[in-house]
């Protein structure tokens, strides 16, 4: 069995490379639980409701912290002198702007911002922070403001750490693996073969299982609202199973096919109808409310950056930090690894300063704009009595409002055709990433030209399918958000390795 890369040339199946304890351990602990939490729902979802109010209450200030200290890291770091070392020997990048643009994107991002870019204001608005008055024209204003917040700069930093991290590892330092213990080995020295390196890649991967569990879930709600507002169908367990299994099927596909010819195809692919889509509502629809009320949340955004950065309700008006901001923090902060990951391996030939740059500016700006453009939309449905867009979302579900949403668009039911597909292209395009990045970091070498063998990334990408349809099946989104929390704990350690680890390369490059 062989894969080629872009240069035809053929990289053969390396057997015997994989890492069978961190394999084998993932693989237990991710069927384990899935076996647990469907033969005990109702503990499993007691369990995890509790679990989600001790973390939110107890640690997460911490994540607010880290959140500050790791942008302002990063940005330190791309002005020093640490920013024009290049990724690899040669200085031209790998990939396109746009195609690495499109993959990074659509590899972070996923169908969770469908979910939540049209209706994430509703919550704000009827529970606004700092104790404002519920639906009030200054709750409006940071309703706007506050998704392009969480979906900004901060998120995109945790997902820039980790990629610094594993490009100095596998790019620099030469290192023939894609783990994560591999990019602390400046601090681990010996020890990344060991307990500790063992330990931090089953880390990784768990995190990688439960953060996909969330995408997943997320995209599926998108899609079965979409297929029940244009067919009458009705939204159940049974149909978001149905769009699991369709969506695991494509994913393993685009796996096999790899990263040249499957992952990037899809991710150029889908950004093209993501920008359609945008486009063409902010053309038919309040194209000046729009505008307006997008050029306030982002000047609102700018003027109390630093209030809603340090935030953390010392007063304890509400619960808006804990359920939003802290979830928001621990939820990129899970993913970055398998982020990082994967942005690591398409980064080869660009400067730490462009990957710094590059995913701070263009991740924010492409959420920027879904928050801008579709949250605008919904929100001007509600002001002016189109569609009841708070109602829909709270009582309902933010799919079925987005639904409704897409519903009264020109051609509405060709656009609700067209959301369902481009949610199930966004969870393909994240999550065959996943199975690409949980077969790498199950491998025990790969080098910069080399690609996990395809049987690997196929077991990846079917298991991947298990436990959203579990979690679902136990409670529903709750559930699915607990699972980032579980994963991002150890992580907030891991991230302190990973930036020692970044400066002891990096002074150790210039040094030679």
């Amino acid at each position: 069995m062989t894969d080629k890369n872009k240069n035809n040339a053929v990289i053969p199946d390396e057997r015997g490379k994989i890492d069978w304890f961190v394999f084998g351990s993932a693989a237990l602990v991710l069927f384990s639980l899935t076996i647990l939490l469907a033969s005990f729902p109702e503990r499993s979802a007691s369990l995890i409701n509790n679990f989600y109010i001790f973390v939110t209450s107890t640690v997460g200030v911490v994540y607010i912290l880290a959140g500050t200290l790791v942008l302002s890291f990063l940005i330190w770091l791309s002005l020093s002198k640490y920013g024009v070392i290049i990724f690899g020997d040669e200085a031209k990048p790998e990939y396109s702007e746009f195609s690495w643009c499109s993959m990074l994107f659509c590899a972070g991002i996923g169908a969770s911002l469908l979910y939540w870019s049209a209706t994430e204001w509703v919550f704000y608005y009827t529970s606004p922070p700092f104790g404002l008055t519920s639906r009030s024209d200054e709750a409006i204003n940071w309703a706007v403001s506050y998704g392009v917040f969480h979906w900004g700069p901060v998120g995109w930093a945790f997902y820039c750490l980790p990629a610094i991290a594993l490009g100095c590892s596998f790019h620099i330092n030469k290192m023939p693996t894609l783990r994560l213990s591999a990019a602390c080995e400046p601090v681990l020295k010996s020890y990344v073969s060991r307990w500790p390196g063992r330990v931090l890649d089953l880390l990784f991967l768990l995190g990688v299982i439960a953060t996909s569990a969330t995408g997943l879930g997320f995209g599926t709600s998108i899609v079965s609202s979409s297929i029940a507002e244009l067919s009458g169908v009705g939204e159940g367990l049974e149909l978001q199973i149905g769009i699991i299994a369709v969506v695991t099927l494509i994913i393993s596909i685009s796996v096999y096919r790899g990263l040249d010819r499957g992952i990037l195809v899809f991710s150029n692919a889908n950004t093209i109808l993501a920008f359609v889509f945008i486009l063409f509502v902010l053309t038919v629809g309040p194209t000046m409310f729009i505008l307006e009320m997008g050029i306030t949340s982002l000047g609102v955004m700018a003027s109390e950056f630093i209030t809603m950065l340090s935030w953390a309700d010392p007063l304890q008006r509400s619960d808006f930090v804990e359920s939003w901001t802290i979830f928001y923090w621990a939820w990129w902060l899970a993913m970055g690894p398998f982020v990082g990951m994967f942005i690591c391996k398409i980064s080869k030939g660009r400067k730490i300063r462009q990957v710094v740059f590059g995913m701070l500016f263009y991740g924010s700006a492409g959420c920027s704009l879904f928050f801008i453009v579709l949250g605008n939309y919904a929100l001007h449905a509600e002001l002016f009595g189109l569609y009841p867009v708070v109602e829909s979302t709270v009582q309902v579900s933010p799919s079925a409002a987005i639904a409704g949403l897409t519903s009264m668009l020109p051609a509405g039911n060709f656009w609700l055709f067209y959301l369902a597909v481009m949610g199930i292209i966004f969870m393909t395009t994240t999550y065959d990433s996943a199975s690409y990045v949980l077969a790498a970091g199950a491998s025990r070498e790969l080098n910069e030209t080399g690609h996990p063998m395809r049987w690997h990334r196929m077991f990846w990408a079917a298991a991947l399918g298990m436990l959203p349809v579990v979690l679902l099946f136990v409670g529903g989104l709750r559930e699915l958000q607990t699972a980032s929390l579980v994963a991002s704990l150890p992580l907030l350690f891991v991230y302190g390795l990973l930036v020692v680890s970044i400066l002891r390369t990096l002074r150790g490059k210039l040094n030679l």
